[in-house]
């Protein structure tokens, strides 16, 4: 008796459903998506051999090669009590609306009373402004980097329940300064976390490339 042989048939795929999800991926990340805004100084920082990464929670104090000082502190929640602060102690008061606008900005650098004229301005107007500022005032007479420092540790330890103490999972602290910048701008930067109780902090520098890459 002959053997009945069954049509050969080849696989197919239907790739309907994977084109679907790849469009709803691509539609997620455009919709969730946030551009981080233009930092507001270039520092070319000196290199060296370290790998690590600077954690997500860090509290940041830039030094330019002119001796200008920049700060930030990441966290909505964080700036918005530090501001609060901030403007309570030297006399300047911000609006809830100043207040959520400084709550997205990135670094800053220039006094209290000058960052309310700032926080209202658009992007190329604030560019135009950091060019003339002439940074956070670090000296004896008036140490507002210090403020800034103390009340955003304070304002995190607020949030977290926390005690306002370095911890190696807590608040961190990053001083990154510019190749060129004078030694006695880093230094006074050093000296002002100490004097705010920090003497934990690290050295933003860039990755230096292995000589035989």
């Amino acid at each position: 008796m002959p053997k009945v042989k069954m049509p050969k048939n080849s696989p197919s795929l239907d790739m309907t459903p994977m084109v679907d999800l790849a469009f709803l991926l691509v539609t997620f990340f455009m919709l969730t998506t946030q551009f981080r805004p233009d930092e507001p100084v270039v520092v070319d920082s000196p290199s060296s051999i370290s790998e690590k990464i600077l954690p997500d929670k860090v509290m940041l104090v830039t030094i330019d090669s002119t001796g200008r000082v920049f700060f930030n502190l990441e966290g909505k929640v964080m700036r918005k009590k530090m501001l609060g602060q901030m403007g309570a102690k030297y006399g300047v008061t911000f609006d809830e609306k100043e207040t959520n606008r400084f709550a997205l900005m990135t670094t800053f650098g220039m006094t209290v009373q000058q960052l309310k004229q700032y926080i209202p301005m658009d992007e190329m107007e604030r560019k135009d402004f950091m060019k003339k500022s002439q940074g956070i005032p670090y000296d004896s007479l008036n140490n507002q980097l210090g403020d800034w420092i103390r009340f955003g540790r304070l304002a995190e330890a607020e949030i977290s329940g926390a005690a306002p103490v370095d911890k190696t999972k807590g608040l961190r602290f990053a001083i990154k300064g510019d190749g060129n910048a004078n030694y006695t701008a880093i230094k006074r930067v050093i000296e002002v976390f100490q004097e705010m109780k920090v003497n934990r902090f690290n050295l933003v520098t860039t990755l230096e490339q292995h000589p035989n890459i």
